[in-house]
């Protein structure tokens, strides 16, 4: 245990030693759980090949380089604001990339209207 605590301890003045193990454990099974979801989506990627299965992947990838980020910042290799600016620019990458999806997965505005009349 010992091991695991002394690169916890270096994560600096915003996060104590016991608090700090408790993150980094949460943060790891943030890690392997998206990095499931990623391998995963991956395989569904390559059996669709569509725009719409490709933007879901990248943002799930980019969950779990977000997953890979908090883990360096409790470890101490990345600082805090360097951890606010990466992380909340992935989480606005995140949201783009679903709306584009949702957005491109949707019927054209030309079907839309098919059999509706005014």
């Amino acid at each position: 245990m010992e091991s695991i605590a002394l690169p916890l301890q270096a994560a600096g003045d915003w996060i104590e030693y016991p608090e700090s193990v408790l993150l980094f454990a949460v943060l790891a099974l943030a890690g392997i759980g998206t990095g499931v979801l990623l391998v995963l989506s991956l395989v569904v990627y390559n059996r669709r090949r569509t725009r719409t299965y490709a933007l879901v992947t990248l943002a799930i990838g980019m969950l779990f380089f977000r997953s890979i980020v908090g883990l360096g910042t409790v470890s101490g290799a990345v600082s805090m604001p360097v951890h606010h600016l990466i992380a909340h620019s992935i989480d606005f990458v995140i949201a783009g990339l679903i709306l584009y999806a949702a957005y491109g997965s949707g019927p054209s505005s030309s079907t839309a209207s098919v059999g509706h009349s005014d």
